[in-house]
């Protein structure tokens, strides 16, 4: 399976994505290939919209204390749903969508979600710090949100001149 991450300003990002009902070989392949793109790019987490796929799925594999995200740390999340959330904190944020571009982010600082496995297994996670950051980000893809969308209406517009220079500049050197 060829995929290809999605950058903004394209509309599919905007687009609210479908509860999987089928953990099929369909699905288990889309995890599969969207792994390595999400390592091959820096990323941390990717969910299915971001590679055109309108899916209540995603994946993340936060880094472990030596920088290195081995598979086994992988989380496959499908049809995630947040049960508790406590607490605030900001974090620094990119987004494979939105290359080149970080922001700093408030998020709730501890989640609960329940959620399925690739075979369809109900299981509930209990998360803080990176990975409780990372699950809400991906989430939100989930429901067409980017991150830029928590801006300040000041930040943003800030945000739209910075990155039409920055793809002006992309699209030169290319």
């Amino acid at each position: 399976m060829k995929l290809s991450i999605v950058e903004y300003p394209d509309k599919r990002l905007r687009q609210k994505s479908v509860e999987v009902k089928d953990f099929d070989e369909n699905l288990h392949n889309l995890l599969d290939a969207m792994y390595p793109i999400m390592i091959n790019t820096n990323g941390i987490g990717l969910a299915a919209i971001q590679v055109a796929h309108p899916l209540r799925a995603l994946i993340l594999n936060i880094p472990d204390e030596d920088g290195e995200q081995p598979r086994e740390n992988l989380f496959e999340i499908i049809n995630p749903v947040v049960v508790k959330a406590d607490g605030e904190t900001v974090y620094q944020e990119g987004c494979l969508s939105v290359p080149q571009f970080y922001e700093d982010i408030k998020r709730h600082e501890f989640i609960t979600i329940n959620y399925q496995d690739r075979d369809g297994n109900t299981k509930t996670l209990d998360a803080d710090g990176l990975l409780a950051i990372a699950i809400q980000h991906e989430m939100d893809h989930l429901e067409g949100i980017l991150f830029i969308d928590k801006l300040s209406y000041a930040r943003r517009k800030k945000f739209e001149k910075e990155y039409k220079r920055l793809q002006k500049e992309r699209k030169s050197s290319k």
